[in-house]
């Protein structure tokens, strides 16, 4: 596939990173010469640089072949050129970053589509929606929902409490017969392998579980992994940040009692005045004589989304230490990232992560509606509709030629989520949800053409 990056800043270099991996055709474009010098050599692309928004760059980038254009540079008008410009020379589809989130509100009033653009994303509403879905789950580290929740991905870490740790998979399920989850993917404690569950593995204390589960099975889950479902009504967020700003727009929204601690004076007024229902503090977030005058003890989450990582992950920690049930802190650094259980926090969010994971969707083959990356784990979730054309329609689950580093999670038939198991029978214009490793991807694609 041949893509074009416009733009070498962190989602741009991160992106480029992993398609490059890949093997994918990637040329890069930014006006920064030591970002492309950067990811020149770290990195199998081609750079070029200039401004994206020029015609005789994008004509140099070869845009009229081009399959992707990408527009991901700090500016939200550049990028939204940037598609308008390469969909008129012949790019055949275009995604645009975006941070004025009124954008993806009146999506299809305003037709994007009409002017070159196919994709608008926000890497702040997604990292909204992503806090808002945590808190939902709280008691579970990370999750993800397909199709409005009729299945749901859910991660946790196993303690002793959890009744199937030192079972099979198979013993479990013959212990617990009518459950509606099945394990998709467990990374063992104290390592970086990921493993998908057979019949014959063992569930280990420490592991780390990702499940796919109906809206009935939450419950279960809840009850067989030991964790108590935590009561989340006030909300303290650190950062009027737009993703701070956005995710207490959507808390009030669902009656959460939030505040909101900013810095920067301005800032705070201008807040107060945006967010009627959220009551905003100016004041310096990391003072913990603040905090506990602010009776953080008496709160049930803490949110802290400044644009700094350090800051964050403090702060967090702080909290855990007042007592608060669910800490959630935005990090930058992929290095933090990759330490989210043994630092102490229950979930560090990545914006850069959040965005590869929606873009990469354009770039699997078969028709994939939803995808994201596990946290901290080398897997792939995919959400496929069946063509009747596809090979795995019109037939068992146990007859497909399916790769053993891929397994099938869970299945949406007219709207409703399913678990499947071995005798379930896949039919056209299903959404089928398959976890895979990196190795898999390829021959699990095919399947699905």
């Amino acid at each position: 596939m041949k893509i074009i990056i416009a733009g070498a800043g962190e989602v741009g270099f991160h992106l480029a990173k992993l398609l490059s991996y890949e093997s994918q055709d990637i040329t890069l474009i930014d006006n920064n010469r030591e970002n492309l010098i950067y990811a020149d050599t770290h990195l199998d692309i081609r750079t070029l640089k200039g401004d994206a928004t020029s015609i005789a760059i994008l004509k140099d980038a070869q845009v009229k072949n081009v399959d992707l254009l990408i527009g991901v540079t700090s500016s939200e008008a550049t990028n939204i050129t940037v598609c308008v410009l390469a969909k008129q020379l012949g790019a055949k589809r275009t995604i645009a970053r975006i941070s004025n989130t009124e954008f993806l509100e009146n999506k299809k009033e305003i037709g994007f589509v009409r002017f070159g653009i196919d994709e608008l994303i926000s890497p702040e509403a997604l990292a909204a929606t992503e806090i808002s879905q945590l808190l939902n789950q709280s008691a579970f580290s990370d999750s993800y929902e397909f199709e409005n929740g009729e299945l749901i991905m859910i991660g946790v870490k196993l303690s002793r409490t959890a009744i199937f740790v030192g079972k099979t998979v198979k013993e479990a399920a013959k212990i617990f017969p009518k459950l509606h989850f099945v394990p998709i993917a467990i990374q063992r404690f104290g390592t970086q392998y990921t493993l998908i569950p057979r019949g014959d593995t063992q569930f280990k204390e420490g592991d780390q579980v990702y499940f796919i589960t109906v809206n009935t099975g939450v419950e279960e889950l809840y009850k067989l992994t030991g964790k108590v479902k935590q009561t989340i009504k006030n909300v303290m967020i650190l950062g009027g940040s737009k993703i701070g700003k956005k995710t207490a727009r959507d808390l009030c929204r669902n009656n959460f009692n939030v505040k909101l601690i900013e810095s920067d004076r301005e800032k705070a007024f201008e807040l107060a005045d945006e967010l009627p229902d959220t009551l905003v503090i100016n004041s310096d977030g990391r003072n913990v004589e603040l905090l506990e005058e602010e009776n953080i003890h008496e709160m049930d989450a803490f949110i802290s989304v400044t644009g700094n990582s350090e800051t964050n992950i403090m702060s967090c920690l702080v909290a855990k230490s007042k007592g608060v049930k669910k800490t959630i802190a935005l990090v930058e650094n992929m290095d933090y990232f990759h330490l989210s259980h043994s630092i102490g926090i229950d979930t560090l969010i990545n914006k850069k992560l959040l965005a590869a994971n929606t873009i990469f969707r354009y770039i699997r083959k078969g028709e994939v509606v939803a995808m994201t990356k596990l946290n901290n784990m080398n897997a792939e979730l995919l959400e496929f509709i069946v063509n009747p054309t596809s090979q795995v329609c019109n037939k068992k689950i146990k007859d497909l030629d399916f790769p053993r580093s891929a397994i099938i999670g869970g299945i949406v038939r007219d709207g409703e989520g399913l678990i499947a198991l071995g005798d379930f029978i896949i039919k056209a214009l299903d959404r089928v949800v398959v976890c895979c490793l990196p190795r898999s991807i390829k021959k699990v694609e095919k399947l699905f053409l």
